[in-house]
């Protein structure tokens, strides 16, 4: 029994020695010199934009007077550069992108007709939407929208629960048909978008 208060009185030094200067010790680089805590730290300015390939060297004589020259020509003669420097360069000609069936939203009364021509295409998808329920049949609804939707209990209860609700997107008009048929048996208002 005495050993052991006397094991407990008696502190066994530590194994590792107690860190008392800086954390970082820079033997492996004589070339090391401590940073001067009270230094502020040095700001450095950035380019505007980044360039990877690094700064490039300023344009020649040459190049400045030419760009002079061009700038100084005329309208009717600026257009022509670019085609002809094409041709002189052997660049491939481009060729004009295909915007068919894009809706750029330009053009003129055409435009507005074309639009209109294709809008008049029956639709082929279509949406049902719960507009509103009876109370009473609420949980005849439930049981209907769960039947199609593939949903759980709680779920279908919470949609039915936020009318006016999309129940069902993309569907054909005869499914559409169907399931507007079964809501309203059901004792609820259902429409086809």
């Amino acid at each position: 029994m005495k050993l052991l208060t006397l094991l407990r009185n008696v502190h066994a030094p530590p194994t590792l020695p107690k860190i008392t200067g800086p954390l970082q010790f820079r033997l492996f680089q004589p070339d090391f010199v401590p940073r001067d805590p009270k230094s502020k730290p040095k700001r450095y300015k950035y380019p505007a934009f980044y360039d990877p390939y690094g700064p490039k060297p300023p344009p020649s004589d040459k190049i400045i007077q030419l760009a002079e020259r061009i700038a100084a020509l005329p309208p009717d003669e600026l257009k022509q550069i670019g085609p002809t420097l094409q041709h002189r360069l052997r660049h491939p000609k481009m060729q004009p992108i295909a915007t068919e069936g894009m809706d750029l939203g330009q053009g003129g009364p055409a435009a507005g007709s074309a639009k209109a021509e294709e809008k008049k295409v029956e639709k082929t998808a279509f949406d049902v939407k719960l507009e509103k329920f009876d109370a009473a049949a609420k949980i005849k609804v439930i049981k209907e929208v769960r039947a199609f939707t593939n949903l759980g209990l709680k779920e279908a209860k919470d949609l039915v629960e936020k009318t006016p609700v999309l129940l069902k997107q993309g569907v054909t008009k005869e499914e559409a048909n169907d399931i507007i048929e079964k809501i309203k048996a059901a004792g609820g208002v259902a429409v086809m978008e």
